[in-house]
């Protein structure tokens, strides 16, 4: 029965790692939203939007993200933010937070890239992954 009830809620009883605190790199910011959206679909789905935005906030923590993470807060609570969802609070974290070139540090990690002692199967996920956001076409 409480599985019932936990599907009920739109939530699952399926295990799932909290997200990694992200402290503004801005390396990190994709990364830490997958985090949060890996969490939210596994253990806080169904849960109001609200609920979710100061969850995550929990998880940005220090430095200059601190004074950001305020500054949200202070938007929501004056009712001038447009954040009303969590995926908005991601559109906002990747656009404040985005690498300034990431495009030029893909291209280059990608020239560098070298099989070394992986896998041939480890080797293609980290191409992909690397790849990524570098514009190659292959």
């Amino acid at each position: 029965m409480a599985i019932k009830q936990l599907l009920s809620r739109g939530q699952t009883q399926g295990e799932a790692a909290k997200p990694p605190l992200f402290d503004g790199e801005r390396e990190k910011v994709i990364g830490f939203i997958n985090a949060c959206h890996l969490y939210i679909s596994i253990r806080i789905k169904g849960t109001g939007e609200e609920e979710k935005i100061l969850w995550v906030l929990t998880y940005v923590q220090g430095g200059v993200v601190e004074v950001w993470k305020e500054n949200v807060l202070e938007e929501r609570r004056q009712r001038v933010s447009v954040v009303e969802t969590v995926e908005e609070l991601f559109i906002k974290m990747r656009e404040e937070f985005r690498e300034f070139n990431e495009e030029s540090r893909k291209v280059d990690e990608l020239r560098m890239l070298e099989q070394g002692g992986w896998t041939c199967d480890e080797y293609v996920q980290i191409f992909k992954k690397t790849s990524r956001g570098s514009s190659y076409e292959g």
